[in-house]
C-alpha cells in the first residue's frame, strides 16, 4: 500500500480515523534514515531519504534525530508503502532538545577530585612560595661578618651559609615549577569535563511522523525536503580538432557539472541529478507598478528658511550586492595518450526544464568542495573562421561555430578550450537553445597576417560660400594575407561612426570594399568583410567615411554601453 502526506505543522494533528479505538497516545518507534537520492538545482537542492522501520499496530511516531539543521521544514513530504495497511499523519520536525550528559554524576565526581587535586597542589606552592621568602629574608637581615662575641667569621661559615639559602631557594623553585605544571594539566582536565558536561546544541533535526498501522508491519517511508546551501554550475571542456587538407575540423564539447553542498548532511552513495530549474527565483514575474511621467516638484523655502521633513527627497535604495562569479576548476588534460571513458548522463527533456541523472552512486560529503561529473558529450561538426578586428588588435583568432541541436540548453559557464589537443585558456559559453548558433574562440592564428593603415585622414569646413559645418573625412586599408597551405575563411570586422542627432550626419565613402554584412549580429555600425582566401593569397579591403556637423559644435567619438 503506497500513501503520501504533506508537511503539517505540530499544533494540528492528525486524528487517524482508521483506529478510531487505538490507544490515544502514540508510542515512540526510533528509526534512522540514509539519503537515498539527491537532486541538485543551481540554487538549492532536493533530498530524498529511505526510511525502513518495524512498526507495531496502532498509533505509532516515527522519530528520526538525524535530518540536517538546514531543510525547509514547509519542503517535507513523506510518502511509504508496507505489508499491511498504513495511515501517514502529521510531519513534525524540531531541533531536538538539548540534554544533559547521561553520566552527570560521574562528571560532577571526577570534577571534584580534580578541582581538589588542584587546591593541594596550591597549598604545596604556597608552602614553598614562603620558605623561599624566610630564606631571602634571612638572607637580607643576618649579620654576615660577625659571630656571636663580635668576632670575625671564618671564610668556610660564609660559603656554608651561602650554601644553606641558595639550597633552599633552589629547593622552593623546583617545587612551585613542579606544582604549577601538574596545575595546568589538572586545568585542562577540569575545562574538558566540564565542556563534556555541559547541554550541547544540536547538530541535527528531530523529525516525527504518525504513523498509524492496523497491524504489526515492517513499512518503508521516503521523506523528501528542500535544503539551500547546494549548488551545480555548468562547466564545458571544448576540443578542437582543426583538420588538414584532407581531414575536416571536428570539435568535441562537453558537458560537466560542478557540484558544492554545506547542507551539514553528507551524500554517500546517492543517486545523483543535476537540473536546470532554478527554484529561488519563485513562481512569478514581477509585477510591474505604472510608471508616471511629471514636471518635477520644485520644493518652496518655509519659514525661517527650513524644509520639512515630508518635502525631503526619499534615499534611494542601496544597490543589492553582485554575487562574485563562482571560477571553475577544470585541469589540462595530456593527450599523448589514449583517453579513459568517462560515465555520462542521460537527460530528462521536458518542456520547461532538463534534468541529467548521473549514471551509477555517487558520494559528495559536506563542505568537501567542488565536485565535477562529466554530464554529456556532442561531436559537432564545426564552421571554421578567422576572425579579426583590427581597428583594436591585428591579431586573427581561430573561431568555430555551430549550431545547438540538442533540446537540452546550453548554459552559462566557464568553457576550457582545447585546440589540437593543447590547452589554449579559458572562455565564457553562453547561453544557447535549441537552433541557435553557439561562437567559440579558440585562440590566436599566427599564420594569417593582417595589417590595418590610415591612409587618409582630414579635418575641415564646408559650404559653397559661408563656412556651414565642419567635417571629418577617414580612408583606411587593411592588408590580409593567408600563410597556410590551405584555404581559410577570415572575417574582418570593423566600425562605421553611429550617428544619434540628425545634425550629425555620417556617409561611408564610395572607395568603400563593400561589406558583406552591415550592423554585424545586431551591433550598430560594425561590418563585416568575410571571404575564402587561398593558400598564400593576399587581399586588401579599403574603408571609408565622412563624418559632417555644425561648425558651432563639437562632436567625440565614445564606444555604446
Amino acid at each position: 500500500m503506497r500513501l503520501i502526506a504533506n508537511s503539517f505543522s505540530t499544533a494540528s494533528l492528525v486524528v487517524l480515523t482508521a483506529l478510531a479505538a487505538s490507544p490515544v497516545w502514540a508510542a515512540d518507534v526510533d528509526a534512522r534514515s540514509a539519503v537515498d537520492a539527491v537532486t541538485v538545482y543551481p540554487d538549492g537542492a532536493s533530498v530524498t531519504r529511505l526510511i525502513t522501520v518495524d512498526l507495531p499496530a496502532g498509533e505509532n511516531s516515527a522519530v528520526l534525530k538525524d535530518f540536517p539543521l538546514t531543510l525547509d521544514p514547509s519542503s517535507l513530504r513523506v510518502e511509504g508503502e508496507a505489508g499491511a495497511k498504513i495511515t501517514i499523519g502529521a510531519i513534525d520536525a524540531k531541533p531536538p532538545r538539548a540534554a544533559p550528559p547521561v553520566n552527570l554524576p560521574e562528571l560532577d565526581k571526577r570534577i571534584e577530585a580534580l578541582k581538589d587535586e588542584r587546591a593541594d597542589l596550591q597549598g604545596a606552592i604556597d608552602a614553598a612560595t614562603a620558605r623561599r621568602k624566610f630564606a631571602e629574608r634571612f638572607s637580607d637581615t643576618a649579620p654576615a661578618g660577625l659571630g656571636e662575641k663580635g668576632e670575625a667569621r671564618p671564610m668556610t661559615e660564609w660559603r656554608a651559609a651561602f650554601a644553606a639559602v641558595a639550597e633552599e631557594v633552589a629547593s622552593a623553585d623546583t617545587a612551585i615549577r613542579a606544582a604549577q605544571r601538574k596545575q595546568r594539566d589538572l586545568d585542562r582536565e577540569i575545562a574538558r569535563a566540564e565542556q563534556e558536561r555541559a547541554q550541547k546544541p544540536p547538530n541535527k533535526l528531530e523529525v516525527r511522523i504518525e504513523v498509524a498501522a492496523a497491524a504489526a508491519t515492517k513499512a518503508t517511508l521516503r521523506v523528501t525536503y528542500a535544503v539551500r546551501n547546494a549548488r551545480w554550475t555548468p562547466i564545458y571542456d571544448a576540443r578542437l580538432d582543426t583538420g588538414s587538407k584532407d581531414r575536416k575540423p571536428a570539435l568535441e564539447l562537453v558537458r560537466r557539472a560542478e557540484i558544492v553542498q554545506a547542507t551539514g548532511e553528507d551524500w554517500s552513495n546517492v543517486a545523483l541529478s543535476v537540473s536546470t530549474v532554478r527554484t529561488a527565483r519563485g513562481g512569478s514575474a514581477p509585477e510591474l507598478k505604472p510608471l508616471l511621467v511629471q514636471y518635477p516638484y520644485v520644493s518652496r523655502p518655509m519659514v525661517g528658511g527650513s524644509m520639512s521633513d515630508s518635502a525631503m527627497p526619499a534615499a534611494a535604495p542601496a544597490p543589492a550586492p553582485l554575487r562574485s562569479a563562482q571560477l571553475a576548476k577544470v585541469a589540462a588534460e595530456a593527450e599523448s595518450r589514449e583517453r579513459a571513458d568517462e560515465q555520462q548522463a542521460t537527460a530528462e527533456v521536458s518542456g520547461f526544464q532538463v534534468t541529467f541523472k548521473i549514471p551509477g552512486r555517487v558520494s559528495l560529503a559536506a563542505n568537501e568542495g567542488a565536485k565535477s561529473l562529466r554530464v554529456s558529450s556532442a561531436a559537432i561538426a564545426p564552421d571554421m573562421t578567422v576572425r579579426a578586428a583590427p581597428v583594436k588588435d591585428p591579431t586573427g583568432f581561430l573561431e568555430a561555430s555551430f549550431k545547438q541541436v540538442e533540446d537540452a540548453p546550453l548554459l552559462p559557464g566557464q568553457v576550457s578550450i582545447y585546440r589540437d589537443g593543447v590547452f589554449v585558456g579559458r572562455s565564457q559559453m553562453a547561453a544557447a537553445g535549441k537552433d541557435e548558433t553557439v561562437r567559440l574562440g579558440f585562440g590566436a592564428d599566427d599564420k594569417i597576417k593582417i595589417e590595418r593603415t590610415v591612409l587618409k585622414r582630414n579635418e575641415g569646413s564646408a559650404g559653397l560660400i559661408v563656412t556651414t559645418s565642419k567635417t571629418d573625412e577617414r580612408a583606411f586599408k587593411t592588408i590580409v594575407r593567408n600563410g597556410h597551405d590551405f584555404p581559410v575563411r577570415i572575417a574582418i570586422e570593423d566600425q562605421l561612426p553611429v550617428s544619434e542627432n540628425e545634425d550629425i550626419q555620417v556617409e561611408m565613402l564610395p572607395s568603400t570594399t563593400p561589406p558583406t554584412t552591415t550592423n554585424l549580429r545586431d551591433r550598430r555600425g560594425v561590418l563585416e568583410w568575410a571571404f575564402e582566401a587561398k593558400p598564400g593569397e593576399v587581399k586588401d579591403i579599403h574603408f571609408a567615411w565622412r563624418l559632417r556637423w555644425p561648425k558651432d559644435r563639437g562632436v567625440v567619438f565614445s564606444p555604446a554601453g
